[in-house]
């Protein structure tokens, strides 16, 4: 599956991992946020645009929204994911939707090659709306930066346009 646009809920970590990828190599982004722009740090910044609120205040009303709204989910952790990270596995089970759990415990190399090999497989017919999820930044400081870097080599693996290297 090439990747045409990235959604995400809009906290910090590794959902902002996800649209600074997008906004690097110039590929549509939005999703799904909380009522009010609401995030752990305050209010989504104003510089992330094209966003659609939910009717809730509650992070699970977007998580699940960007679950059923995509072709896809990865959720970036460290280990397992736990809390509202899980939580998203269980809503791509609950809708059917093909998700990938990332250990970011390994190597780059290994995780990137991992995200796009799963990809290829994706066999149901795409739009290539890729939802990324994942720790906030608070439970795993620096993951966004790690999100966005190794976001920015599986999107120059699977749509064939070679994206500068960033680094972490």
């Amino acid at each position: 599956m090439k990747i045409t646009k990235i959604v995400s809920g809009g906290q910090t970590g590794a959902d902002r991992g996800g649209w600074e990828a997008a906004i690097y190599c110039s590929l549509p982004y939005g999703g799904w946020i909380p009522k009010e722009c609401k995030s752990e740090d305050g209010l989504i910044p104003s510089k992330y645009q094209g966003l659609q609120e939910t009717g809730s205040a509650d992070y699970l009303a977007r998580t699940e929204a960007n679950v059923v709204d995509s072709d896809a989910t990865l959720v970036f952790a460290y280990g397992t994911p736990t809390g509202g990270s899980k939580r998203t596995v269980e809503f791509a089970q609950k809708h059917k939707r093909p998700c990938l759990s990332v250990n970011l415990d390994e190597p780059r190399g290994q995780v990137v090659k991992q995200v796009v090999e799963w990809l290829k497989g994706i066999s149901k017919p795409a739009q290539g709306v890729l939802n990324v999820a994942g720790s906030r930044a608070s439970k795993s400081p620096g993951i966004e930066s790690v999100v966005t870097a190794r976001m920015v080599d599986v999107i120059s693996a699977v749509n064939g346009r070679l994206f500068y290297p960033i680094q972490e």
